[in-house]
């Protein structure tokens, strides 16, 4: 949820967290510009941090590396330490290795909104259709979750329709009684076992991120859990993912039309709180991106 950009001052605005507690603790403070040096990375940071696992916005400089990253381009970098072993994307300005950041060679004319959202949603979505499913043409997908293609809230359905779904289902808990078969599946750990009865033989069912609370799989029995002929994967997104997933291209496919992103809410640094308020209660119906 970061969107990052620079200027040319002596100081910069960021969103500092003084403890690990709710989104109150996030305040707007200024800091020295940093300088990015080479070598290695320095040891993990503690509180107060500045948070953000994501950032796109323009290279201010990069020493040494001025020919792969000229002054003046954008570039987008997701993971790798942000937020834990240095300060994060919730700011003007960040360093940030030059291994996990990628340079965004399309002269594009999207909006700073769209480009803001790409760096975790655009790999996490590809990562988990193609890595993981290894999703083809004609292919059948189901994708389950709090904000996803099942829904909770009937009044998200037109949402969903008009965002690419081609059919929806209200989730009460038994969605395989509904939809029959499905070729393959993206889903959260607190319905799986109901998602792997809703593919076919041969199907694929992956597990994405952590969407639940009620979630532990530790007392599974995985023989009684999964049904014969059906597969279970897992998709978790890396740095390495990130760098390889191809921005550019899916960027061209958003500016011919043939790709939409949601954006949810569009906010400021100083509404930072605001933002997260959002997010904790699903109440954007797409991405949150903050600008400065």
């Amino acid at each position: 949820m970061r969107f990052l950009t620079r200027r040319r001052d002596i100081s910069y605005a960021a969103c500092m967290r003084r403890d690990s507690a709710g989104r109150e603790t996030l305040k707007l403070t200024h800091h020295p510009i940093p300088t990015p040096k080479p070598g290695p990375r320095p040891p993990p940071i503690t509180y107060p941090r500045i948070p953000g696992i994501e950032a796109v916005g323009i290279v201010d400089g990069a020493p040494g590396l001025e020919h792969t990253f000229p002054r003046g381009s954008i570039v987008a970098t997701a993971m790798g330490g942000m937020a834990t072993v240095f300060d994060g994307g919730y700011a003007e300005y960040t360093c940030v290795p030059a291994g996990q950041t990628q340079l965004l060679r399309l002269k594009t004319t999207l909006p700073w909104e769209i480009l803001g959202a790409i760096p975790v949603m655009v790999p996490t979505a590809w990562g988990a259709l193609i890595r993981s499913l290894g999703l083809r043409a004609r292919d059948r997908l189901l994708i389950r979750g709090g904000r996803r293609l099942t829904t909770r809230k009937k009044e998200r359905e037109a949402m969903l329709l008009e965002n690419g779904a081609d059919r929806v289902w209200i989730d009460d808990g038994a969605v395989a009684a509904q939809i029959g078969d499905a070729g393959s599946g993206l889903v959260g750990a607190a319905t799986l076992a109901d998602s792997l009865r809703c593919v076919k033989k041969g199907g694929v069912v992956s597990l994405v991120g952590r969407l639940s609370e009620k979630e532990d799989l530790e007392q599974v029995d995985l023989m009684e859990l999964i049904p014969s002929g059906i597969k279970l994967t897992v998709y978790r997104g890396t740095s390495e993912d990130f760098m390889s997933t191809p921005l550019d291209a899916i960027l061209r496919l958003v500016e011919q039309g043939r790709l939409k992103f949601k954006i949810g809410r569009v906010l400021r640094m100083e509404q930072i709180v605001e933002a997260h308020r959002c997010m904790e209660e699903n109440e954007a119906e797409g991405k949150i991106v903050i600008l400065p």
